[in-house]
C-alpha cells in the first residue's frame, strides 16, 4: 500500500526522497508495507499547536502519532471492530479500505534543532519516524514495562536499518527510564 510523505513547512530544508527511502525500509523491516501510512512534516509552530490540541502540552515536540486503529491504551478510535490493538500486533482489517496504520507528524524543525554536530538529519528523521510508527503499532512508554517493550522493538528495527544503511542508529526512547 502507499506511503505518503507531505512537507508542510519551510523552516528547514527537507528532501523527501531520502526520508521516503528510510521509511520504506522501516515499513519492510516491521512487515507493515501492506498498510497505508501518512507522514506529515511540520514546523515548530504547527507541531506545538497539534501537541496543545491533542495532548494538552503547549510546546513543540519531535513526533506525534495518530493511529487509524484504536490501540490498547484507548488512543483515537476510528474502527469499532478493530479495538484494543496490543503492542506489536498488526491490525486485522475487514476491508481493503481499512489497511491504514495512521498518520505520523514529524516536527522536522524541532528534530533539526536537536541534531548533534555529526548526526545525520535524515537518520534522525528515520529514528523519530520509527518511534512514531511503533506508537501506531500499539507500543507506548507510559510505564517502565511498556517502555522496555517499545525500546526492544525500536532497537530491533533500527539495528536492521543500520545494517542495511551502514550506520549506527539508536532508539529515540533510549533515555526515558
Amino acid at each position: 500500500m502507499s506511503l505518503v510523505v507531505r512537507n508542510l513547512q519551510r523552516a528547514v530544508p527537507l528532501r523527501r526522497a531520502p526520508l521516503r527511502g528510510r521509511l520504506e525500509a522501516v515499513r519492510k523491516i516491521l512487515g507493515v508495507q501492506t498498510f497505508d501510512l501518512g507522514v506529515v512534516c511540520v514546523d515548530n509552530r504547527s507541531i506545538q499547536r497539534i501537541n496543545r490540541v491533542y495532548r494538552g502540552k503547549n510546546a513543540p515536540t519531535d513526533v506525534l502519532s495518530f493511529p487509524f486503529h484504536e490501540v490498547e491504551d484507548g488512543s483515537r478510535s476510528r474502527l469499532p471492530a478493530l479495538r484494543n490493538l496490543k503492542a506489536g500486533e498488526f491490525p486485522q482489517p475487514d476491508s481493503p479500505d481499512d489497511y491504514n496504520l495512521g498518520d505520523i507528524f514529524l516536527g522536522v524543525e524541532y528534530i533539526f534543532q536537536q541534531c548533534k554536530d555529526k548526526e545525520d538529519y535524515y537518520d534522525a528523521l528515520a529514528v523519530t519516524a520509527t518511534h512514531g510508527l511503533c506508537h501506531l503499532l500499539g507500543f507506548t512508554h507510559s510505564t517502565e514495562a511498556e517502555w522496555r517493550k517499545m525500546y526492544q522493538k525500536e532497537e530491533q528495527v533500527l539495528q536492521e536499518l543500520s545494517r542495511r544503511m551502514g550506520t549506527q542508529l539508536q532508539p529515540l526512547s533510549r533515555d526515558l527510564f
